[in-house]
């Protein structure tokens, strides 16, 4: 049974408010173990506002309750210093565990990086992100970039792109949901998020009970950026620089079902230039988007 850390309204009132003005979360911390909150306890309800605010998920009253610490399995990519998929050889540059994350080399060739943007570029449109409260999408100042979807297997091309991601994913090329290209033009970049689906809306509720949690990305890098632009993982201190033709793997739903939070990440700015990546993203069973039919 998970365990509950109860604390007054009143606490509750100033954790909110002191994180609505802007606050480190780590000062509002330093702040409670000044008066003699246990570490952890600090940490732990400060960390529970920190993810509701970033979720729309409902905000604590009076009590946290205290989850398990997520069970870190074995990866789902595959193992060694490369791997190979149908078409490829794809070096992996580096490797963590905690969480499950690696850097890999030559999964797109300078040609692939060409065509995608070639085709993506005529359907582009504001990036969206979907209102927390709400669930509908909206064109925010989180995301400041332009984008579009491939449909799976939308043509022979997309369709090979697919299949390569999928082997280096370890998962079916039916769990994937389409290939999203995304442009962002200097000065954008994406806020501190994470990829898997919270229930706080209908629209991800409904998603979640079609295909499932996502459970891995894998952001593959189109072009050279100029500078800036990196993908940057604040919890563990991962920075990625983006390459053309590479790309950052992460996981972060095992086989109970739980959600590793330390997958938090973000995209630094983009200095100079601009930066095109694809991002796949991997469910526990079929993809199905909404308005499809399911096959079960």
């Amino acid at each position: 049974m998970d365990a509950v850390l109860r604390f007054s309204p009143a606490l509750s009132d100033w954790v909110l408010h002191n994180l609505r003005q802007g606050c480190a979360p780590a000062n509002v911390i330093k702040a409670m173990r000044a008066q003699d909150m246990p570490p952890e306890a600090a940490r732990t309800i400060v960390d529970a506002f920190v993810f509701a605010l970033r979720t729309g998920s409902p905000v604590p009253v009076d009590s946290v309750t205290v989850a398990p610490l997520y069970q870190y399995e074995p990866p789902r990519l595959p193992p060694g210093a490369s791997i190979r998929t149908t078409d490829r050889l794809v070096r992996v540059a580096a490797r963590a565990a905690q969480p499950a994350m690696a850097v890999l080399d030559d999964v797109f060739d300078p040609q692939e990086c060409e065509e995608l943007i070639a085709l993506a570029r005529p359907r582009l449109a504001p990036s969206t992100t979907v209102d927390p409260l709400s669930g509908r999408d909206l064109v925010g100042e989180q995301r400041s970039s332009l984008g579009m979807f491939f449909r799976l297997r939308e043509n022979a091309f997309i369709a090979r792109l697919d299949q390569r991601v999928s082997e280096l994913m370890n998962l079916p090329v039916e769990n994937g949901e389409g290939l999203q290209v995304l442009c962002y033009p200097a000065g954008a970049q994406s806020m501190p998020h994470f990829d898997f689906l919270v229930p706080s809306n209908a629209a991800n509720k409904a998603s979640l009970a079609r295909s499932g949690q996502r459970v891995s990305t894998l952001v593959s890098y189109l072009n050279e950026v100029e500078e800036g632009g990196e993908t940057i993982f604040p919890e563990c201190g991962w920075s990625v620089p983006p390459r053309r033709g590479s790309a950052v793997y992460f996981e972060y739903c095992n086989s109970l079902g739980q959600v590793d939070h330390a997958s938090l990440h973000a995209g630094g700015p983009v200095l100079h230039g601009e930066k095109w990546v694809a991002t796949k993203w991997m469910r526990q069973r079929r993809f199905v988007a909404a308005g499809e039919a399911s096959d079960g």
